[in-house]
């Protein structure tokens, strides 16, 4: 005789009807494939179900439940960290008609469960794509039918942010940065509207870093800079491409605001008081000493006289940029016929081995001789 498999019923008394996508049909129970269906369905162990599973789909391969089976196969991988055969399952379901959103959900997990971020992006992009097929959906005209189709949009939509916040969390975590990148485009390209979207930004600066793609990395700070708050790291980045550059204005406008950036950045939790002011003084030394020199290349000797001397207490004895700040000084106070300050900081230069040293050894002979009573 036949009869509808009561293991339907149970199957799916668990979860919603639009958790699953494909339905099982009337099975004969007498058959040997519809008894071994039956017997899978009534197994409570987990393992033993998804023994009996596989059983059914490699006896029974064109069998009008076997897309039934791969879903449940699939589920049960997903449940039993089982990623690899849950993705191998997910391609077969994934070829099949109608693809369904619901299996591509479950392939996505069993991605992030093997931590592949190749597999993330191509299954978050698959999970969508399927989710905005199923909210575009038209309304049923039947009225039975507008309940069950409302409920399956909204399960779509709760997928689709699934996918979104998945791709996200893979992006963060991937240690490669060009996967990195490459994650993190795709998301900004796939959610442009999301509320991660900023927080992808400075990763994606130091993954552009990071991968050598240098150029991306200046564009993408200069967009920030022109629409929002860089951080200090940007910053850095763009003062050193306006001086490759010879952009005078942009070399004072980004060191300006680098000073400003880090005069307000907050020490964040977890960083030693000592490793973050030698942060800080690094960062602001930088920013007074490029625009010192900057300065002093365009003949504007007391600003530069006095974005150096801001410069030269920050400067970390042993620290190459040292000598380089003293002869600089020494140069601008020369020029502005203040000998003793000149003197004094190519006297110090001059203690210091670097490629000023023996330039400011030479400047000291030469002033001696200029100017009478130099201590």
């Amino acid at each position: 005789m036949k009869v509808i498999a009561t293991f339907f019923a149970l199957t799916l008394a668990a979860a919603p009807a639009w958790t699953q996508c494909r339905k099982l049909a009337e099975i004969n129970a007498t058959t040997p494939e519809g008894e071994l269906l039956q017997k899978a369905s009534l197994q409570e162990d987990a393992a033993q179900k998804i023994a009996l599973q596989e059983q059914f789909v490699a006896q029974y391969p064109q069998h009008e439940a076997a897309g039934w089976v791969y879903e449940q196969l699939l589920i049960g991988y997903v449940k039993a960290g089982q990623p690899d055969k849950a993705l191998a399952i997910g391609e077969k379901l994934d070829a099949m008609q109608p693809a369904c959103v619901e299996d591509a959900q479950q392939t996505l997990k069993a991605a992030e469960a093997k931590k592949d971020p190749d597999l993330v992006l191509k299954w978050s992009a698959r999970t969508s794509e399927l989710a905005d097929k199923v909210i575009a959906s038209p309304k049923p005209q039947d009225a039975d039918a507008v309940e069950a189709w409302k409920a399956r949009v909204d399960y779509a939509g709760q997928v689709k942010t699934y996918a979104e916040y998945s791709l996200y969390a893979m992006a963060l975590a991937t240690t490669d940065p060009k996967k990195q990148v490459a994650l993190i485009e795709a998301f900004q390209q796939r959610y442009p509207k999301s509320q991660y979207l900023p927080k992808t930004t400075e990763t994606l600066f130091v993954a552009y870093q990071k991968s050598g793609d240098t150029d991306k990395a200046v564009a993408l700070a200069q967009h920030v800079a022109d629409t929002g708050a860089p951080s200090d790291e940007m910053l850095l980045v763009l003062i050193q491409d306006a001086v490759k550059r010879k952009e005078r204005d942009k070399v004072h406008a980004f060191s300006a605001k680098l000073v400003d950036v880090e005069a307000a950045n907050a020490k964040p939790e977890g960083v030693a008081d000592a490793d973050w002011t030698k942060r800080k003084n690094s960062i602001l030394m930088f920013a007074y000493d490029v625009n010192g020199e900057q300065y002093f290349n365009e003949g504007k000797l007391a600003q530069a006289d006095q974005d150096l001397r801001k410069a030269l207490p920050l400067v970390e004895d042993g620290n190459p940029a040292k000598p380089e700040v003293l002869f600089y000084l020494g140069l601008a106070n020369y020029k502005m016929q203040k000998a003793q300050d000149a003197y004094n900081y190519f006297k110090a230069c001059a203690g210091m081995r670097s490629p000023f040293q023996a330039q400011a050894t030479k400047n000291l002979t030469a002033m001696k001789s200029q100017y009478h009573g130099l201590k």
